[in-house]
């Protein structure tokens, strides 16, 4: 199915009421329930799945095999690797029902989200935060945190631009990102972005 403003495969399953904005692309086998609201210029790629109340900001990117379940927001910019998993319960029982007791995820603007990994619901995951491929998050992750292993860690400090900054993971330091000479300074367990 075409729309002027949207491209959407005919494998596609688009519930009435969904709101898509201008220039998404729906590719295979996607279903997105009635009550998502997906922003502007994102891809959906294959087997996708978008639940009712889920929130997809503008230029998103959600790879393969990602199911995005009730309670899951993403900003602007978000990458979600193939094969990665939100969760919306802590303690899933198949005998017992849980619905109200969903638990929200916000991934903020610019994060990146690798392939296979597992974001457990009721975090909050920064701006430009990195979380590696198969890492497990279990807790909220500071902006341009890298986060590695099961459970994650931390593991260092990630550029807009997705490139790594040699800084301790606390104290005081500042680096310029290679590629675009972007300024960060950290001081304490914070990092910011000077802005020019």
């Amino acid at each position: 199915m075409d729309r002027p403003h949207l491209t959407i495969h005919p494998s596609a399953i688009i519930d009435d009421g969904a709101l898509i904005g201008e220039g998404t692309r729906i590719w295979h086998w996607v279903h997105v329930c009635g009550g998502a609201r997906i922003g502007r210029n994102c891809t959906l790629g294959q087997n996708v799945f978008v639940a009712n109340r889920v929130i997809i900001g503008d230029r998103c990117k959600i790879q393969n095999n990602v199911s995005l379940y009730d309670g899951v927001t993403l900003e602007d910019d978000v990458f979600c690797g193939p094969s990665m998993v939100f969760t919306n319960v802590l303690n899933p029982r198949a005998f017992v029902e849980r619905k109200n007791e969903y638990r929200p995820t916000l991934v903020k603007k610019g994060a990146t989200l690798g392939a296979n990994c597992t974001i457990v619901c009721g975090v909050t995951l920064g701006e430009y935060a990195f979380i590696a491929a198969g890492a497990v998050v279990t807790r909220d992750v500071p902006a341009h945190a890298l986060m590695m292993g099961a459970p994650a860690r931390q593991a260092g400090w990630m550029s807009e631009y997705g490139e790594r900054l040699p800084l301790p993971l606390a104290g005081r330091g500042e680096y310029r990102c290679p590629h675009t000479g972007t300024l960060y300074r950290l001081d304490g367990d914070r990092i910011t972005k000077e802005e020019p």
